[in-house]
């Protein structure tokens, strides 16, 4: 049953019916050496903004690769300012910034800015469920998500992304492509294809048994698993079966992607950090 869940992202029996969801609605546009090369000659240039950018995104239990939307966005150039008024390493507008309480001044100030991307990030992810929407939605707005979803009468980027303005379908190219550039494509991709899955249905034995689509975060070795279970009141079994390996995983490494289903990631989103500090206790008293 394990071997199955593993695959869930790549092959998925459907009533009956084997569906590949293996990314084919989307791709990296530009995979050459030389795209390759600058995405990551940037990163290396900024290595230590980037690593801060990366913990306050792992705080909030966001994943890594959204450092690559300050990539596109700035190059992390925090003094830039774009010709349509966006400034910073996240190129927030002034009205953007003042939904999050954050000044027009302090749009250049790396630590303010950086936070409150990281909320209005965690805020789309919640409403459309998948990192390419989110994306979008960043460059554009929701009022053009909504237009383009009802344009298409689909929720699905890859069907309604022709009613975008070509600025924002660009924009998720270069997303894409820097994502490929920093070998996180897939995992972006299987995030897309589980969010366009309402149901998956896999096999265990004789018995089909029905789970919901997956969406993805990390956690770090601190994140005890049975505390986690018990927060989202689920069963340890079910864990274990959304992340096969993990324990593993997480002994090994000290991190790990870690799946759940797209309803009940947002509660575990808001309660992270609860949980941690739950987990660091229920442990360190363990050891006495």
């Amino acid at each position: 049953m394990k071997t199955i869940v593993r695959n869930i992202f790549t092959g998925l029996l459907l009533l009956g019916t084997v569906i590949s969801v293996n990314g084919q609605f989307l791709a990296a546009s530009d995979t050459s050496e030389s795209s390759v090369r600058r995405y990551k000659g940037i990163i290396n240039a900024n290595k230590d903004l980037v690593e801060f950018i990366e913990q306050l995104l792992l705080q909030k239990g966001l994943p890594k690769h959204l450092r690559n939307l300050a990539l596109i966005e700035s190059h992390f150039d925090r003094n830039i300012t774009s010709g349509a008024g966006a400034v910073g390493i996240w190129q927030l507008m002034t009205a953007h910034a003042n939904q999050y309480g954050l000044t027009e001044q302090n749009r250049t100030d790396v630590y303010k800015s950086t936070k409150t991307a990281v909320i209005s990030l965690a805020n789309l992810y919640k409403k459309y469920n998948n990192w390419v929407t989110v994306v979008a939605a960043y460059n554009c707005g929701e009022g053009n998500i909504a237009k383009a979803m009802e344009a298409a009468g689909s929720s699905q980027y890859h069907e309604f992304s022709k009613y975008l303005p070509g600025e924002t379908i660009n924009h998720v190219k270069k997303y894409l492509n820097a994502c490929y550039a920093t070998g996180e494509l897939q995992s972006v991709l299987s995030n897309y294809n589980s969010s366009r899955i309402n149901k998956i249905f896999f096999e265990d034995g004789n018995r089909r048994v029905m789970t919901a689509a997956l969406s993805e975060t990390e956690i770090n070795a601190g994140f005890n698993l049975k505390v986690v279970a018990d927060e989202l009141k689920v069963d340890m079994d079910k864990i274990l079966t959304w992340n096969p390996g993990i324990v593993e995983e997480l002994q090994k490494k000290g991190e790990s992607p870690f799946y759940l289903p797209v309803d009940l990631m947002p509660d575990f989103l808001l309660r992270k950090n609860k949980i941690l500090v739950r987990s660091i206790k229920e442990g360190a008293s363990m050891q006495q």
